[in-house]
Parts: C-alpha cells; sequence; structure tokens
C-alpha cells in the first residue's frame, strides 16, 4: 500500500482544483517478503551444528551448505531491495543481475549439499534441490526480468540519469546517517521527508530525462551542501545541543524542502506544457495534410 507524505509541503489543492505542489505518493517498502529474506539468515544454523558433529566429510559439505546459504539469503535481500527501487520507477531497466533467482539457485544448492553432509542417497538431493529452488521462488518470486518504459528513449541520456540519481541517492544516504548523531527524532523524520520530497524530483528527471539539465544543480551542489550543514549541524547538536543551531537546521530544512517540491512542480508543468505543444503541432500537421475530397 502506497504511503502519501503530508505536512507543510505535501500536495494541495486550491480552490479552483489546481495542485500548488507535486503529489508525492511513494511505495510502501515490501515488509512481507523482506522479514522472510532477513529469516533466511537463520537457515544456516543447522548445518553449523551438523558440521562439528559429523564426519569430515560431513563437516566440508555441512560448511559449503551453510556458506550457500548465507550468499542466497544476502542475494534475495539485494533482489528484494532492487526490486522495490524498480517497481518505484515509471521508468527502469531490469536489474542487470537476477539476484533473486541466484538467491533461489544457491538455496537449492545449499539444501543439496546439507543433505549429502547426512550421507543422503543422489535422488534424495536431487529433491532437496529441486525442492529449494521451488520454495524459494514461490516466497520471493522472479526479478524483473526486462526494462519498462524504455520504448523512444536516448539511452545515453538514461544512463546519464542513472548516474546522477545514483550520486542524489548516495548524499540523502549521508544525510541520513549524519543526522542520527543528532539523537533527535523530530529532525530525522524531517530529514526522511526532504528525502522523500527529493526523491520525488529524481523520479520526475527519470520519466523524463531531457529535464536533467534543468534539475542537475539540485540533485549534485545542492544535495552536496545540505549533506555537509547536517553534517555539521549534528556534530554540533550532539555535543552542546544548541537551540539557535537547532532552529537554523529547520529553517534550512524547510527551504530545501520548498524548492525541490517547487522545482518538480516546475518540471512537470513544462513536461505537460511541452506535450500540449506536441499534440497541437500534430493535430496542424494532419490538417494540412488531410485529403480533400
Amino acid at each position: 500500500m502506497a504511503r502519501r507524505v503530508v505536512g507543510a509541503f505535501s500536495p494541495k489543492t486550491d480552490k479552483h482544483g489546481s495542485s500548488q505542489t507535486p503529489d508525492l505518493i511513494l511505495p510502501a517498502p515490501p515488509t512481507g517478503a523482506m522479514l522472510r529474506a532477513h529469516l533466511a539468515f537463520a537457515l544456516p544454523f543447522p548445518f553449523l551444528i551438523k558440521a562439528f558433529t559429523g564426519t569430515p566429510t560431513g563437516l566440508v559439505a555441512a560448511l559449503g551448505a551453510s556458506g550457500m546459504l548465507v550468499l542466497a539469503a544476502w542475494l534475495t535481500r539485494e533482489g528484494l531491495r532492487a526490486q522495490a527501487a524498480y517497481d518505484a520507477r515509471k521508468v527502469a531497466r531490469r536489474p542487470a543481475l537476477p539476484r533473486k533467482i541466484l538467491g533461489s539457485v544457491f538455496t537449492g544448492i545449499g539444501l543439496a549439499l546439507g543433505g549429502f553432509a547426512g550421507a543422503e542417497g543422489n535422488f534424495v538431493l536431487a529433491g532437496y534441490a529441486v525442492l529449494g529452488v521451488a520454495l524459494h521462488l514461490a516466497s520471493f518470486g522472479l526479478d524483473p526480468l526486462k526494462s519498462k518504459g524504455m520504448a523512444g528513449q536516448d539511452l545515453f541520456q538514461t544512463d546519464r540519469v542513472a548516474r546522477a540519481v545514483s550520486e542524489g541517492e548516495a548524499l540523502l544516504t549521508a544525510m541520513s546517517d549524519a543526522i542520527l548523531r543528532a539523537r533527535d527524532t523530530a529532525l530525522e523524520s524531517r530529514v526522511a521527508r526532504f528525502c522523500d520530497i527529493a526523491r520525488a524530483l529524481f523520479r520526475q528527471v527519470e520519466n523524463d530525462p531531457g529535464d536533467l539539465t534543468a534539475a542537475r544543480k539540485y540533485m549534485s551542489v545542492y544535495l552536496t551542501g545540505a549533506r555537509d550543514a547536517t553534517t555539521k549541524f549534528a556534530d554540533v547538536f550532539a555535543a552542546s545541543r544548541n537551540a539557535k543551531a537547532r532552529a537554523d537546521y529547520e529553517a534550512l530544512l524547510s527551504d530545501l524542502e520548498t524548492n525541490f517540491a517547487a522545482h518538480t512542480n516546475a518540471l512537470l508543468s513544462n513536461s505537460h506544457t511541452d506535450l500540449d505543444i506536441e499534440i497541437q503541432v500534430l493535430r496542424e500537421r494532419l490538417k494540412l495534410d488531410r485529403p480533400t475530397p
């Protein structure tokens, strides 16, 4: 279920019905699947116990099974994160590495090695492998196997956008990590809200790569300044709990939220204007090319 960002800079509608700020609808993380992925890290422990209570051959097989299952759990978790990022975008390339599928394969191999450690027959080992792959795929599904929204896109431009978004995401992550040092949950929520607003700008640029030039200053210069200011503030506030510093930082966050939301809205408006112009030009051409009776 999606969640809506609410607050002073959330989407509002005036009395004429026009939107004043962009509608920021963000997908909720797949908590159930992610919980299962985290629980999968517990599967290797029975094999670790088996490794040190059996034969030397069983030791090697059980350790191999444990390693395979840990690798499978890690790949699955990363695959879920990659799919969440894929689902959040209207324009996205398929993941370069099908992590969930590889996770299912390594789960099957791990269970087969675990059965070998228990001196099971070949038929049983094959059954363990097939069962592991099937259960994993039933629990987590397949990775996205094709790109979406890429028809007619300039691949060079989309690569530039992908790099810019990755750099912006890294800055937002650093900003979120830095504010934790301030030990102030209200400010952590404010930073999280700003990150959501900034990501709405990222999504707009991904949907229309031509907006990258207009948005690059926001995605690099302003975010770098926001990260540096957050880092310095967190260090100062953690040491002194200075009320003025806190008020100044909140004012900065308010300015950032306002400007990023306004810029996203401007890009959306420009995109709609460009579309209207293209439709009008096409309609005029069709009228000119219409055969006379």
